[in-house]
């Protein structure tokens, strides 16, 4: 069973910066796309941002230029960068992976941030 751990998340000051990490539990055979999401209070599920294998990434309009993802293919791991952070990017984050054709999800972690 693949098991995703994340770290990083606690509370910070507007305009201050956190990073979360994201580590697969074991070894796997290909991870394929590696993604960050994220869900505020009544709010539904959003996309953060998402990386390709090869590197390629996406990120959504509000977090592009203030947010930064990156993977490590040789320790499993993603990573997200955060900076500039505003009280509207608190929410629970949550690390995706795509093992194969098979979908993992983190158990999510939270970020808080205060004004």
């Amino acid at each position: 069973q693949v098991q995703l751990v994340e770290s990083g998340g606690g509370m910070v000051d507007a305009g201050g910066s956190l990073r979360l990490s994201c580590a697969v539990s074991r070894s796997v055979a290909r991870i394929n796309t590696m993604a960050w999401y994220r869900q505020a209070p009544g709010k539904r599920r959003e996309s953060v941002a998402t990386i390709a294998r090869r590197g390629d990434t996406n990120y959504a309009d509000s977090m592009r230029g203030r947010f930064a993802i990156s993977r490590d293919n040789a320790k499993n791991t993603v990573y997200l960068q955060m900076n500039s952070l505003k009280p509207e990017d608190t929410a629970v984050y949550y690390c995706y992976v795509q093992v194969e054709y098979s979908d993992y999800w983190g158990q999510g972690i939270q970020v808080t941030v205060s004004s």
